[in-house]
C-alpha cells in the first residue's frame, strides 16, 4: 500500500490532481475538506461545530480530523494506496498520522507539494469561487487569511517529511497534465 501526501496551499490544485492519481493508479483518495462539507451540507453535528471554522478561513482541531483520518484509514486497509489530500495540515496532525498508520503496519511513503505563487492562488480560488458556492472561496479578505494560516501553521508540515526524507516539491503552474506528469514522476520514482 502506498500512502501519498498531497500538500499546498489552497487552490494549488490537490483536488484536481488527487482525482487524476486516483484514476491513474487505482488507490483511494481522502479529501479532509471534502469530507467536512459534506458533514456540513448533511447538517451533521461534526459539520456544525466546523462550519465557523470554515467560514473563518481556520483549521478544523487536530482531534476531529485526526479521528475521522483514523477511521477512515481503518476502514480501507484492503486499498492499493491511499492519497490524503489536506491532511496533514499541523506537525501534530503528522505525529498522530505516522502513530494511525505505524499501528497498522503501514507508512507515509511521500509527501508531494504542489507549489503555486499566491497571487496564482488567489486568482484560482476567486474563480473557483464563482462556481463552488463555497463562501470561503468568495472573498479575497478570507483567501488572503487562509493563506496565512497555510502559511504559520500548515508549511512546517513539509519540514517534517523533509526532515525523514519524504518530501518532494513540484511546479503547480502549467497545464493540468504538465503537473500530473510532475508529479507522476515522483511517485514513479519510488517504485
Amino acid at each position: 500500500m502506498v500512502n501519498i501526501v498531497l500538500f499546498g496551499a489552497p487552490g494549488c490544485g490537490k483536488g484536481t490532481q488527487a482525482q487524476r492519481l486516483k484514476e491513474h493508479y487505482g488507490i483511494d483518495h481522502v479529501s479532509t475538506g471534502e469530507v467536512i462539507r459534506d458533514e456540513i451540507r448533511r447538517g451533521t453535528e461534526l459539520g456544525q461545530s466546523m462550519e465557523a471554522y470554515i467560514k473563518a478561513g481556520q483549521l478544523a482541531p487536530d482531534e476531529i480530523v485526526i479521528g475521522m483520518i483514523d477511521h477512515y484509514v481503518t476502514g480501507h486497509m484492503n486499498a492499493a494506496g491511499c492519497i490524503f489530500d489536506g491532511f496533514p495540515r499541523t506537525t501534530v496532525q503528522a505525529e498522530e498520522f505516522d502513530k494511525i498508520l505505524a499501528g497498522h503496519g503501514l507508512k507515509v511513503d511521500v509527501m508531494i507539494d504542489i507549489h503555486v505563487p499566491e497571487e496564482e492562488l488567489v486568482r484560482r480560488i476567486l474563480l473557483r469561487g464563482k462556481d463552488s458556492g463555497r463562501a470561503d472561496d468568495a472573498s479575497e479578505e478570507v483567501i488572503r487569511g487562509r493563506l496565512d494560516v497555510y502559511r504559520e501553521q500548515t508549511a512546517v508540515v513539509a519540514d517534517y517529511y523533509a526532515a525523514q526524507g519524504k518530501y518532494a516539491s513540484v511546479n503547480g503552474t502549467g497545464t493540468m497534465e504538465e503537473v500530473f506528469s510532475r508529479i507522476a514522476a515522483v511517485i514513479e520514482g519510488l517504485k
